[in-house]
């Protein structure tokens, strides 16, 4: 125990600008296909900065429907069926359409998602999109993309998109993929640009 306490306090000492060694990955988000006729101005810009263990990663998006929620998603592929994917957070615009939001965990090259094997997963959700109550044994898939949704299909709708419900948010009911990086090959999306250090 003495030494676990004498590395963190070692680590605690190192200087953040140690950490630092590489240089900031930086990339748009285009407006989804089925967003084009009801946001057709919806921006974002994603900035990665890799600071030690983990990364830094800016999101920032204008262009949308004022004061709305929205899902930000890390994703296998950019457009459907979109494969593995999971919720990073959410972006809640203000009164000009603009949010912003910063995320800290692993967004690089050994970005993945994995299961060994087959387990008992929790149903607490049992709308359109029920939760499963398995899941599949996978070997690890890793995932380059990330991509924006409406917070729910009740929004998309006041924005003038279409009534799509969509699994994409907490409760399985969002509504359509505003933003995504489908600029980038399904294969190597801008994640995949990021190294750790």
């Amino acid at each position: 125990m003495k030494k676990l306490i004498q590395l963190t306090i070692a680590l605690l000492a190192i200087p953040a600008s140690a950490w630092a060694g590489s240089t900031p990955v930086t990339f748009d988000m285009l407006v989804s296909l089925g967003a084009r006729g009801c946001v057709p101005n919806a921006r974002g810009t994603v900035t990665i900065t890799s600071v030690g263990p983990v990364e830094h990663m800016h999101v920032s998006v204008a262009g949308l429907p004022p004061n709305t929620e929205f899902a930000f998603f890390v994703t296998q592929l950019p457009t459907a069926p979109f494969g593995m994917s999971w919720l990073q957070g959410r972006i809640q615009t203000n009164h000009l359409g603009q949010g912003s939001q910063t995320f800290v965990g692993t967004f690089s090259i050994e970005t993945f998602s994995v299961a060994p094997g087959v387990g008992p997963a929790p149903a607490v959700h049992f709308g359109p999109f029920p939760d499963a109550t398995l899941n599949p044994a996978m070997n690890p898939i890793h995932m380059y993309h990330v991509g924006l949704w409406f917070g729910s299909h009740a929004a998309a709708v006041a924005a003038g998109c279409p009534n799509t419900v969509t699994p994409f948010d907490g409760e399985h009911d969002a509504g359509i993929q505003v933003l995504n990086t489908r600029q980038y090959h399904d294969d190597h999306g801008p994640l995949r640009e990021v190294t750790s250090l």
